[in-house]
């Protein structure tokens, strides 16, 4: 998919889009609708709450998890839907070493940050910098320095927009203001394309456009090595059911690929989604060098939508990433993004049923 063409429609947006920008930091619902696509969004963590696709004989489904209200977002432990950061995944120590000076960061799982701390980028207010029902959303962040123990103030930004009647697309934006700085977004959304009271993914199919994983110790932290997934259970380069080989692992999948370079100036494609039942099939693509898959294995009995029950892998995420821990693996492409530079992670996913 063409980088050029996307982003020349998010530069019309930017020149286009009436501003709404909110005097004050009320949390909102806003919905985006086009036909019979449609998602809701909070500025809660800049969150999708609901994404509501037709299946093969037109039978509309919400197909990402989530909760009733947003008051149960401000609570949550899943990062449903949510941007997460100021770097997303997980850094060892909860600390790194940048020109020279340590920085301690908070801690929130075990010795270890994830997701950008106890408070990250999901767990504050956004402001809705400009909306457009049938078109686009823009949320904006201001993020100071010091918070959760990163350097530098950072002004961060996500658009969800619609492309035609079948592609949605997502771009975060996000520039250092004072000092050098990690930067790492990602959009930590729970699918599940049977529908999001439907039961488990282990029967979807998926295809990942990825030829090696970055391997985990036991804290799911990289070791800096790069795998290949050739005759493992992460292999996907063909498409099969993201069940079939779970007997060879201790609890699901929870690991970020490598993606394969195109060789073109297009977007990486990252992965393809079916699921037989419903005929929904979903494709990513993305400028981003990995993708994390995971496969909701810490869901444990969540109370969700309508009441509905989310139960261990009920569902499956797809974050389009910088490797995990590079901050402390020189060999990992440099998340560091200086003042004057402008970091990009840009998602397109085609959504069709047959």
């Amino acid at each position: 998919m063409s980088r050029v063409v996307v982003h020349c429609i998010f530069i019309l947006i930017a020149l286009l889009a009436i501003d709404v920008r909110a005097a004050d930091k009320e949390v909102g619902v806003y919905e985006l609708r086009r036909g019979d696509f449609s998602v809701k969004l909070t500025n809660w963590g800049a969150t999708v709450i609901s994404v509501i696709l037709p299946d093969k004989n037109g039978k509309l489904d919400d197909v990402v998890l989530g909760y009733d209200s947003v008051d149960d977002y401000k609570n949550d432990t899943t990062y449903f839907g949510a941007i997460v950061g100021r770097v997303a995944n997980r850094i060892g120590g909860a600390q790194f070493t940048l020109d020279g000076k340590t920085y301690k960061l908070v801690a929130n799982e075990g010795h270890n940050t994830l997701h950008g701390g106890k408070i990250g980028f999901s767990d504050v207010i956004w402001t809705v910098e400009s909306y457009k029902e049938d078109s686009h959303i823009t949320f904006t962040y201001d993020s100071y320095d010091g918070e959760q123990g990163f350097p530098g103030s950072v002004t961060a930004s996500v658009t969800y927009m619609f492309i035609g009647t079948n592609k949605l697309a997502v771009k975060i934006t996000a520039k250092p203001l004072n000092k050098a700085t990690p930067i790492n977004l990602a959009f930590h959304v729970y699918w599940n394309l049977g529908g999001q009271n439907s039961g488990d993914i282990l029967s979807h199919t998926i295809q990942i456009f990825g030829s090696q994983v970055t391997p985990v110790d036991d804290q799911l932290i990289p070791t800096g090595k790069l795998v290949p997934v050739s005759g493992t259970p992460y292999d996907f380069l063909e498409p099969r059911t993201i069940g079939s080989e779970f007997n060879q692992l201790p609890s699901g999948y929870d690991i970020n690929y490598v993606l394969d370079d195109p060789g073109k100036p297009h977007f990486r494609r990252v992965a393809v989604v079916k699921d037989s039942k419903s005929g929904r099939k979903m494709e990513l693509w993305s400028n981003q060098v990995g993708v994390q898959f995971y496969t909701s294995n810490k869901l444990d009995n969540v109370r969700g939508k309508g009441g509905f029950i989310y139960k261990t892998h009920a569902a499956l995420c797809l974050e389009t990433q910088g490797f995990p821990d590079a901050v402390n693996h020189p060999n990992f492409p440099s998340q560091i993004v200086n003042p004057g530079q402008t970091y990009e992670n840009v998602m397109v996913y085609r959504f069709t049923s047959n």
